[in-house]
């Protein structure tokens, strides 16, 4: 089969939406941005670098469940097509694609990513490695472009890892409301959770020693150098994680190490940052089964199965319309 052929990622639209997300996030109180730019090429190759982290459980974890389950996942999804938000590299997704072809359903993988080199190059690997599946990638952003996705045949939509948790209550409610429109009666839905645990164990997660997390949190500010021709001092902004114990989520935060100003050319903005202020960059929610299934029933979404790892660290929902 051909290589997949990749859309144009439309550089306007993004460079429309980081400009207003930093326009916006910037002159808030508190300061913040939005975690989806952090995935530059750069992003996401530390990003993998931190799924490798041994304070990184959650990817070994999720690995663990598919590993175990994915024969199971794929007789009761039976799907044509398989689209997945935030694709990434769709390392761990490899191991769906392989069972749901050997039940002989699967005809077309749908990954879905922001960043089209990332986006590219995994999709051409996959086409290398599945000559038989037809890769259709899209670049896009899952909270604003499943209306986009292709439709026709059974399909599952697959969000794994643990992004849901970097969306607040009302984007998360926002986004099971998109994908219970998207899903018709025999579709599925497959989300990864992290589930609540030892806070410490938690921030460890999230501030490795090695420094490869703080690396990535701080790209984010390479990003806005890059793009929007800022001049962030990006060494003047420290790493911050904690735990948020009201809210179940861990908080990933830039720390401003002097009081600075910094200036966004594209946005004509100057900021100015005191000594010790944070710069809000990632939330990253916990999740107790109650509590996601409750909230997928709210958009009209039922869950059907759920498996976690053996350590009870990590769950897979599969979950389908309700009714």
């Amino acid at each position: 089969m051909p290589a997949p052929s990749l859309p144009e990622p439309g550089p306007a639209s993004y460079l429309d939406a980081l400009r207003a997300d930093v326009l916006a996030g910037l002159t808030a109180t508190p300061k913040s941005l939005p975690p989806k730019y952090f995935y530059d090429e750069r992003g996401s190759e530390l990003f993998d670098k931190i799924t490798r982290l041994p304070e990184y459980y959650l990817t070994r974890a999720e690995t663990a469940i598919l590993r175990q389950h994915a024969g199971q996942i794929a007789a009761l999804a039976a799907c044509e097509s398989l689209v997945e938000l935030g694709s990434g590299t769709s390392t761990k997704t490899r191991l769906l694609l392989t069972a749901l072809l050997d039940h002989g359903t699967l005809r077309t993988f749908v990954p879905l990513d922001v960043d089209p080199v990332v986006l590219s190059e995994a999709a051409a690997k996959l086409s290398a490695d599945y000559p038989g599946l037809q890769v259709a990638p899209v670049v896009g952003d899952f909270e604003h472009d499943l209306a986009a996705l292709p439709c026709g045949g059974r399909r599952m939509i697959a969000f794994l890892g643990s992004t849901i948790g970097n969306l607040g209550p009302d984007a998360r409610a926002s986004l099971f409301r998109q994908v219970a429109e998207a899903l018709g009666p025999a579709d599925t839905f497959l989300l990864g959770t992290d589930l609540v645990k030892d806070p410490a164990r938690l921030v460890r997660a999230y501030d490795d020693r090695a420094g490869v997390t703080a690396e990535f949190n701080r790209n984010v500010l390479v990003v806005l150098n890059r793009e929007l021709h800022a001049d962030f001092a990006v060494d003047k902004f420290e790493h911050v994680a904690l735990w948020d114990a009201g809210h179940e989520w861990i908080e990933m935060r830039l720390r401003s190490a002097c009081a600075q100003q910094v200036t966004i050319g594209d946005l004509g903005l100057t900021i100015s940052f005191a000594a010790g202020e944070d710069l809000h960059t990632e939330i990253s929610a916990k999740f107790r089964s109650a509590g996601l299934q409750a909230e997928l029933a709210a958009a009209g979404l039922a869950s059907r199965r759920f498996w976690t790892d053996r350590h009870g660290d990590f769950g897979l929902t599969l979950a389908g319309l309700a009714g």
